[in-house]
């Protein structure tokens, strides 16, 4: 169904939200993806919002991050030193990846690419981010505790929305998988073999080893 907004409005709207969103799956869409008939579309709408605010918040919390480790750098002692700088590079580089796996597999409707995210918010990012907040001897500044909060917040409820999506997804491929053996099924003749279906009764058997089976004949009557 076409929008009542004039063509070159409608078209741009579409060209800004393609570019923002990375894939725009409308039918306003110059290339949208081919569906089939009957396919419901699994991604999770909350864990798309969330991924796309969390990708606006990550630059933010690097630059609150690296301007706290900066102030309270000299004070730490050495091998806490060694440890919020493994911690702060180990964030940045998972939380690239986990976002790009999170949109990809999301978007996409990709369960190896969206358990693939999941896994790295549940396994290191989160774990890393409470070691710095939860450890006693570590110097946590106002604006620090602040913003690991916040990423924390994001990290939650992002796990949770690609759990249910996850599932969700699950059950559609698991359907699918046994609608296709069910159509292929066990009545279907495989190569070398006839079918029981319709025509003359013939057996189940390779070719040319069994000749048709003919009814057996009534005895006459005297």
């Amino acid at each position: 169904m076409q929008t009542p907004l004039p063509p070159n409005l409608r078209k741009g709207l579409t060209t800004f939200s393609g570019s923002l969103f990375i894939n725009n799956k409308t039918g306003d869409c110059v290339v949208a993806q081919p569906y089939q008939a009957g396919h419901v579309v699994l991604s999770s709408l909350p864990l798309q919002m969330m991924l796309y605010f969390n990708a606006f918040y990550f630059p933010f919390w690097c630059l609150s991050e690296g301007v706290m480790l900066e102030l309270k750098y000299c004070l730490l002692p050495t091998y806490y030193q060694v440890l919020h700088v493994a911690a702060y590079l180990m964030i940045i580089l998972v939380e690239g990846s986990r976002l790009y796996l999170g949109y990809l597999g999301n978007l996409q409707e990709k369960v190896p690419e969206l358990a693939g995210f999941v896994l790295l918010s549940f396994l290191i990012e989160t774990p890393t981010l409470l070691f710095i907040l939860a450890d006693p001897y570590v110097l946590k500044l106002p604006l620090e505790i602040a913003v690991h909060l916040v990423l924390l917040l994001f990290l939650t409820s992002e796990i949770t929305a690609a759990s249910f999506a996850l599932r969700g997804m699950t059950k559609q491929l698991a359907m699918q998988f046994y609608l296709k053996q069910f159509e292929e099924g066990p009545d279907r003749a495989r190569p070398g073999e006839r079918s029981t279906r319709g025509g003359p009764q013939w057996r189940k058997v390779s070719w040319g080893s069994q000749a048709p089976v003919s009814p057996a004949p009534t005895p006459l009557s005297t």
